[in-house]
């Protein structure tokens, strides 16, 4: 791919670059495919977020923006018709990795250059920019540990492991370190995979555990997304539970935000979303016009699932409790308090003592 790695402030070009013709002046189309609207990050922040970079970077181009509905056939044809219309490179984040093979190889085949964005498609993309995936199962795992510790629970029950979606690569690394931390430090009473990371299907996932289990047995939660924590949350307060046990979540999504403010869900995991879709953005104006890409952050080699070396930028996930919810997502401008303490959450202590 013509990578070379040099820690801080790597240089990359890729297989398309060289003879790209694109040009920053006269600018060019950037093809972005998002993969569900389940999740509320894509369409609130990542979407606006690399559109207003590629406008920072290269005002004459234009983003080709197209959200999949977690429909793999209809991500395909979104790719095929951005090929005709003449992108200049693509930035997918695949609704099915591996699948996602045959999109990147129609993509080289016309000489277009991939990133992959969020999650890491098969068949060979030419760079890739996400989270360290496996670090955050580790997050949410020790999380969930040391406030079972904390509150001496450890040996009191059950806990109830809700994966995410199967063809979503980061699922599995999520899953990966998660288990790390979890398998032989507590009782896990029944675990799932949730298909396309529906809330709906973890709620019925969960209203099977506190059939299966009971719900005073279950003293802990691992929920890989915010989605999943609000499904597991509204099936144990269905089925009449009070006093929540601890339950983790992802994305730091509003609605999880408000969720830990008022003290029904412990934590999520906040991925910076500004920097990812920068990188993205950087990446894909180097990738079209042939120039070397120029970045803060260290690049590092990863392998696809078809044994694929890829530079990737990989970024570090922040663990958000109720503690530090001001520290990190307001801070950073994510949200603002006034979002957070909308409608019944203004009566929380915490929007009470943040004004």
């Amino acid at each position: 791919m013509g990578m070379i790695a040099t820690g801080c402030g790597a240089t990359t070009t890729g297989d398309g670059g060289d003879e790209s013709s694109a040009d920053v002046e006269e600018g060019f189309t950037i093809g972005l495919l998002l993969p569900d609207e389940h999740t509320a990050r894509y369409e609130a922040f990542d979407y606006p977020y690399f559109e207003e970079a590629v406008g920072d970077l290269c005002p004459a181009c234009e983003v080709n923006y197209q959200n999949a509905a977690q429909d793999t056939d209809r991500q395909q044809s979104q790719v095929e018709a951005m090929l005709t219309e003449g992108i200049e490179v693509m930035v997918l984040d695949a609704v099915d990795a591996a699948g996602a093979g045959t999109m990147v190889q129609q993509a080289k085949d016309q000489g277009v250059p991939v990133v992959a964005y969020d999650r890491l498609a098969e068949g060979g993309v030419d760079t890739y920019v996400s989270f360290d995936n496996v670090r955050v199962g580790e997050v949410q795992g020790e999380a969930l540990l040391e406030r079972l510790e904390e509150d001496d629970s450890v040996d009191d029950g059950q806990v109830v492991v809700m994966h995410g979606s199967p063809t979503d690569p980061n699922a599995s690394n999520f899953k990966e370190g998660a288990l790390s931390v979890l398998a032989d430090a507590v009782d896990i009473g029944q675990e799932y995979d949730t298909p396309e990371w529906s809330p709906d299907q973890a709620q019925e996932q969960m209203d099977a555990a506190i059939t299966a289990i009971g719900a005073d047995d279950i003293v802990g939660v691992y929920a890989a997304n915010d989605g999943l924590a609000g499904g597991a949350i509204a099936a144990l307060q269905s089925g009449g539970v009070t006093d929540l046990p601890p339950v983790t979540g992802q994305d730091a999504e509003l609605a999880g935000i408000q969720r830990i403010v008022a003290e029904e869900q412990y934590m999520t995991v906040y991925k910076a979303i500004r920097p990812e879709a920068d990188t993205a953005a950087e990446m894909a104006v180097a990738l079209a016009t042939g120039e070397e890409y120029s970045g803060e952050h260290e690049m590092t080699e990863v392998e696809d699932g078809e044994g694929n070396a890829v530079q990737a930028v990989l970024l570090d996930p922040i663990p958000v409790t109720l503690d530090n919810v001001m520290d990190t997502v307001v801070e950073d401008g994510f949200y603002t308090v006034e979002d957070i303490c909308a409608d019944a959450y203004a009566d929380t202590d915490f929007c009470a003592e943040n004004g």
